[in-house]
């Protein structure tokens, strides 16, 4: 029997979808994205979104903002840093720990006073806070959350900063303060308004948007970490963030963007 001789065209074919798989191999990456906990659902429904169009993946973690910079310091192999301020950015393009020109505000923050009780909050929020009505009022840290700066800078703007302070009680991060207010373990509580406004599941109760002129913005600024620098998928999901698909995502989930 005769053997199989392939001809240079069926050759040459042959060597081209060998060279396509692998280039399709070769660009399939995984991207570790270490995430602020009040952006969390956002960043996994645009992670989906991205993971579909370009065929990499995304791992999600997230956190407070104080504790995902410590992590990152520790050596934690996150290549991107979706963070709740922009100091923070800022600080580790400073410290060499990320890509400089790589730093942009992906999302602008809002902040909302929240309850469950449907009858709580009025259209002014401060009548709220100043009934004697209440025991608690959830808050995230300040020291580790920029949620929890805005609410302290709320607070002290409506000269009730002092008044309430025995009344206070925090979370470690925004996520921690919005499931005090949601497990009747604080009947008020500042959070993101994000998580009141979820397209998936609006939080129940009552709410006050409050105005930008009590708090500084919240500019929650991306930045590419050192070891994303030869990540392609990595810059990939960057450039996807500033797209108008992504920002028509997260302006549904109650943030700003430039």
């Amino acid at each position: 029997m005769k053997a199989f001789q392939p001809s240079r065209a069926f050759a040459a074919a042959v060597f081209a979808l060998a060279t396509l798989a692998g280039t399709a191999t070769a660009r399939a990456e995984d991207v570790l994205v270490a995430v602020a906990a009040n952006f969390a659902e956002a960043a996994q429904d645009l992670a989906a979104v991205y993971e579909k169009s370009s065929g990499n993946k995304v791992a999600i973690t997230t956190g407070s903002t104080g504790k995902l910079y410590a992590q990152i310091k520790a050596g934690a192999p996150f290549h991107i840093l979706l963070s709740a301020d922009a100091k923070t950015p800022a600080k580790l393009e400073d410290e060499q720990a990320a890509i400089a020109g790589t730093r942009f505000t992906y999302a602008v923050g809002k902040l909302a006073l929240w309850s469950k009780d449907p009858q709580r909050i009025g259209a002014d929020g401060a009548a709220a806070l100043q009934a004697d009505n209440f025991q608690h009022l959830a808050i995230a840290n300040p020291d580790l959350a920029p949620y929890g700066v805005a609410a302290r800078e709320t607070l002290q703007s409506l000269g009730l900063w002092d008044k309430l302070s025995s009344r206070i009680v925090m979370g470690e991060n925004i996520g921690q303060t919005h499931s005090m207010v949601a497990t009747g373990n604080a009947e008020l509580g500042f959070v993101a308004l994000s998580a009141v406004l979820n397209p998936k599941k609006p939080a129940e109760g009552s709410h006050w948007v409050v105005p930008q002129d009590k708090f500084k913005p919240i500019r929650q600024d991306a930045v590419l970490l050192n070891a994303g620098e030869d990540n392609q998928a990595a810059a990939g999901f960057l450039d996807f963030l500033k797209s108008p698909d992504a920002h028509a995502l997260i302006e549904s989930y109650g943030y700003g963007v430039e």
